[in-house]
């Protein structure tokens, strides 16, 4: 079952990387006075190419769609030019928010299962990095499956890192921005997605979806991540697993200014 240098074969992944620009502001862009975060130079390459070079990588993916407001701002971006002119990139208008602009390129996009999603802050996003996620992704025999960097091995490489983390009881976690939608019933996911975007100023609602018995386990530290996982399967209606990237790297993306700094820190210490 396995291919040149160790790899298996296996379906081609669509990789969506979304470079969209939040509605509440960019300050990774606003300090580098440009008008999308995803054309910020990260050690003198805009993070965005950084991304697409990991995906073109990776033995795993084959086409690499960038959903963004102007698609022709690709066109002003000369290192993804004979990519783009391959066929192998193209890009697709997104829409008023993550979830939304996910859900318009699945639709956009003939045939767009297996589908990779990720962002375009992800600079230190490597084809290993993909592969080992997809791998696992297929091998979990899941509808969709979420990648999560375990915190304590985060913390061990970089203890001066600021990341947001889930905290259950078998550990924190913190998002790796690479999601598998393996199936269709996987893109119930992104519809799920959605309803937690309209409800994200009533939080409650969104307690009351995964039920409060799971929510009081979750706040006193009692429920496990493979509970949680459960429970969001039959929330969404999806098999949903999640899938550990263990490397620190993975956990690391470019919010703030100072996750640049310490990003571009990395870099030059590779």
């Amino acid at each position: 079952m396995s291919g040149p240098a160790g790899q298996r074969p296996g379906p081609q992944f669509t990789a969506l990387v979304l470079a969209g620009q939040r509605a509440c502001g960019e300050p990774v862009a606003e300090a580098a006075g440009l008008s999308h975060k995803c054309l910020v130079p990260v050690a003198g390459v805009p993070m965005l190419v950084r991304v697409i070079a990991a995906l073109e990588a990776s033995d795993a993916v084959g086409r690499i769609a960038v959903s963004i407001e102007d698609p022709n701002l690709l066109e002003t971006v000369t290192e993804l030019s004979s990519l783009r002119e391959s066929g192998r990139l193209l890009a697709v208008k997104s829409a008023n928010t993550p979830s939304l602009s996910a859900l318009a390129a699945a639709e956009t996009l003939d045939r767009a299962v297996p589908l990779l999603i990720t962002t375009a802050d992800h600079p230190l996003l490597t084809g290993a990095m993909v592969d080992d996620f997809l791998n696992s992704a297929l091998d979990a025999g899941a509808d969709v499956a979420a990648g999560l960097t375990p915190g304590a091995a985060l913390l061990a490489a970089y203890p001066g890192a600021k990341r947001t983390f889930l905290k259950f009881k078998d550990g924190p976690y913190t998002g790796s921005n690479l999601f598998a939608i393996l199936t269709i019933d996987g893109l119930k996911a992104l519809r799920f997605w959605r309803r937690v975007e309209q409800d994200r100023k009533r939080p409650w609602r969104i307690a009351k979806a995964f039920g409060f018995r799971s929510l009081l386990a979750y706040l006193s530290g009692r429920l496990t991540l493979d509970a949680a996982m459960v429970r969001a399967s039959k929330i969404i209606g999806a098999e949903t697993r999640a899938v550990l990237t263990p490397l620190a790297e993975a956990g690391i993306d470019v919010d703030k200014p100072e996750d640049l700094v310490l990003v571009e820190e990395i870099l030059r210490s590779r």
